[in-house]
């Protein structure tokens, strides 16, 4: 049976339609997906994403452990940010990707994948059992807390109207991948400005009592409710990697075009044939597909080059804000920047496909 979470009712009252996702019933459209994303892109969206983790780790040992099992450090991040990264095993086979927040010296807040939740909780507490006993401890809050994202342009400027930083401050002086306490309807909340859409936004944590006046609040100051249908194209059009797509325990982060979020000194779970890799190379590469009209390429879709397949699609949609079809797809490394001749079996049907340069979408800078 899926986890429901705290705003499930709500989704329900405003007419969202509900589909299982990582285990839990969640919202796919509101509106409709197309109006969604215009919404994210041009204003601001709202997103229940609940169901995404939220494991505290603890204790003297924890940035040893996460040094150990991350592939970015923990032991440089400064208390007050957030880093983007990904779990590993000894393949280098990516359990994860995840962002994490410092927020004291020895605790630390990581956000996994709603599905990956459990396999994340394991595997970290086997390296605690191994190398940390009685050094740090993992507080999973997922059933006990909310997280709720806010993401477009407006977002700060509806932040800013409702909401303050424990300092005096307002929401749109936290920096990009930057945390603050904040206070929002006389409710303590975390405010993380990250997100999942290639937008501006911030993500927030909120005790589960207070998610529906918290989500209320937002939807009353003009943020437009999403689902997870314009979640996908968001992430898509920004170029932004789903596990069980363009990550998975059978790639590597060198393999999907991660090695910005890979350091590259040390020794770490992985780490060894993240290095071998980045010396030599890999056999696939990760690339950006466009394709002309509405006819878009759907995840396992064959990539063929003069009629041979040299590969195959991993995320597809058309995508509104750029008003063509779009893909991300794995390609043997000799064929990543060769368009002649490229073509995608939709259907049966062969389309002329075109190399692009990632991410399709760009968001125009902040002033």
């Amino acid at each position: 049976m899926d986890l429901k979470t705290v705003l499930h009712q709500v989704h329900t009252d405003s007419g969202a339609r509900m589909v299982p996702f990582g285990g839990w019933d969640m919202p796919v459209q509101y509106g409709g997906i197309i109006s969604e994303v215009a919404a994210v892109r041009k204003q601001a969206g709202l997103f229940d994403v609940s169901h995404m983790g939220r494991l505290y780790i603890e204790g003297k040992s924890a940035t040893n452990l996460l040094d150990l099992v991350l592939t970015s450090p923990a032991s440089t991040l400064s208390i007050g940010k957030a880093r983007y990264c990904m779990i590993c095993d000894e393949s280098a086979g990516i359990i994860d990707d995840t962002i994490f927040y410092r927020l004291a010296e020895n605790r630390y807040l990581l956000i996994p994948n709603a599905g990956n939740r459990e396999h994340v909780i394991n595997w970290l507490q086997s390296w605690i059992d191994k190398d940390f006993a009685g050094g740090c401890f993992i507080d999973d809050q997922t059933l006990k807390s909310s997280l709720i994202a806010i993401q477009g342009p407006n977002s700060s400027a509806i932040l800013d109207q409702i909401c303050t930083v424990e300092n005096g401050t307002t929401p749109s002086s936290i920096k990009g991948f930057s945390w603050a306490d904040c206070i929002l309807l006389n409710h303590k909340v975390m405010l993380g400005r990250t997100g999942y859409t290639g937008e501006d936004g911030f993500e927030i944590v909120v005790d589960s009592d207070h998610a529906v006046d918290v989500w209320h609040s937002l939807t009353n100051a003009g943020a437009t409710p999403c689902g997870l249908g314009a979640r996908d194209v968001l992430r898509l059009e920004a170029a932004l990697p789903l596990h069980g797509h363009e990550i998975s325990i059978n790639k590597t982060p060198i393999e999907a075009g991660l090695s910005r979020f890979v350091r590259k000194s040390g020794t770490f779970v992985g780490s060894e044939v993240i290095y071998d890799q980045l010396d030599k190379g890999t056999e696939m590469r990760l690339v950006g597909l466009k394709v002309s009209g509405r006819s878009a390429p759907r995840a396992e879709y064959p990539i063929l080059r003069q009629g041979e397949q040299i590969g195959y699609i991993t995320s597809g949609s058309y995508s509104p804000t750029l008003d063509t079809s779009i893909a991300m797809g794995y390609v043997l490394d000799q064929y990543a920047l060769i368009s002649e001749g490229l073509k995608i079996d939709i259907r049966g049907k062969l389309i002329e496909a075109e190399l692009v340069q990632l991410p399709f979408y760009s968001r125009p800078r902040r002033p």
